[in-house]
This record gives C-alpha cells, structure tokens and sequence, in this order.
C-alpha cells in the first residue's frame, strides 16, 4: 500500500514541475486576441491550426503541434484573389536547452500568401495555400532569408 501511495506522489508531483514548466514556456509568448473578419463570397482566406477561415488575421501559429514559431502583429497592405501581403513578427522559440526552457525571440518579416485553391474541407471558399515569409535583417540560425511553407487544407 505504501508504495502506491509514493507512485501516486511521484507521478502527481512529475505532472504539476510538466504544467508548470508548459505553462512557464507559453506564458513568455505574446498573444493578441483576433477577432475573425467574416470571409465576402470570392475573397480567399487563410486557413489555421483549427481549420477555421481567416482574413486578415492579427496572429498567426506556424507550427501547429507545439506553438514555437508564430506570427504577431501582422499589418495586411494587400488581400484578395492575386494574393495577400503582410508585415509583421516572427517570434521564435530557439529551443535552447530544450523547448520548455527555451527563449522567444522576435524577427520582423514581409508575409506573402498565395496559390489560391479551392478549400477540400468547405469547396466553396477559396484559400490560400502557401506562405512566404521573407526576413528582411536577422533571422533563426536555421532559417534561409526566404522562407516558404504550404498551408493546411
């Protein structure tokens, strides 16, 4: 009996330093509440992480699975069917030690969409399905000047 007791205070205690090193890591990224603008019949959308349709979105999560590269404060100077642009923040987590530890740091970027496709979930919206992102001074070590990624359908 006394060693499940132990088990049980292991494992409870090893699950709250995991909440609370997550919680620490998420707590150090900027976050901007987006109010969705409702998509016009013919205006192309930028689908997210949560397969909803966004237009001119404020943030953006790059990487869906565990939020280490998102995009902040974008400001659109263009969007419609001939592709949309943006300026904005990359912040990126660099992972060092490890993720959970890991620091954000903020490079500015211009965002491109483009190839606009009928969306498999909901044909009758159009979406953009790929993003540039270009950096126009420093950038992650890994990262090219120009970054390209396809987006989720």
């Amino acid at each position: 009996m006394r060693g499940s007791v132990v088990g049980t205070a292991v494992t409870l205690a090893a699950g709250t330093l995991l909440t609370a090193a997550m919680t620490t890591a998420s707590a150090s990224v900027p976050t901007t509440a987006t109010t969705p603008v409702r998509a016009r019949p013919g205006q192309p959308v930028l689908v997210d992480c949560f397969f909803h349709r966004n237009v001119r979105p404020n943030d953006f999560i790059l990487a869906c699975g565990d939020g280490n590269s998102r995009l902040t404060g974008l400001h659109w100077t263009q969007w419609g069917p001939d592709g949309a642009k943006a300026v904005g923040v990359n912040m990126v987590n660099d992972c060092k030690p490890y993720c959970a530890a890991g620091t954000f740091h903020s490079y500015p970027v211009v965002i491109r969409l483009s190839g606009e496709q009928a969306w498999k979930k909901h044909p009758y919206f159009l979406r953009f399905a790929n993003l540039s992102l270009t950096y126009p001074g420093a950038r992650p070590d890994t990262f090219k000047p120009v970054m390209n990624y396809p987006l989720w359908d």
